[in-house]
């Protein structure tokens, strides 16, 4: 079965960085407890512009981990399924 991927988008103005980065580490530590992989990524040419993404075996544990996540995601229903390629 192909693996599943939700994204969210996130802006963060300066004098919230550090509180967003620790929220950072305890999403990785979550996710990797359910069975997912989490990155973050910012972007180059906008400090504070950030992509999270959320990576599982498959919807359903992906499904899970989001609706028994601490911090709730905002578009946790928008999932991708990995297109397998020949």
């Amino acid at each position: 079965m192909p693996r599943a991927l939700t994204v969210q988008r996130t802006l963060i103005p300066p004098q919230e960085r550090k509180r967003y980065g620790e929220r950072l580490v305890r999403r990785q530590e979550y996710y990797a407890k359910a069975g997912c992989r989490f990155w973050a990524f910012e972007e180059a040419g906008l400090p504070g512009a950030f992509l999270e993404f959320f990576e599982a075996p498959d919807v359903e544990t992906l499904t899970r981990a989001h609706q028994s996540a601490p911090d709730p995601i905002l578009d946790s229903g928008r999932v991708y399924i990995e297109v397998e390629l020949p």
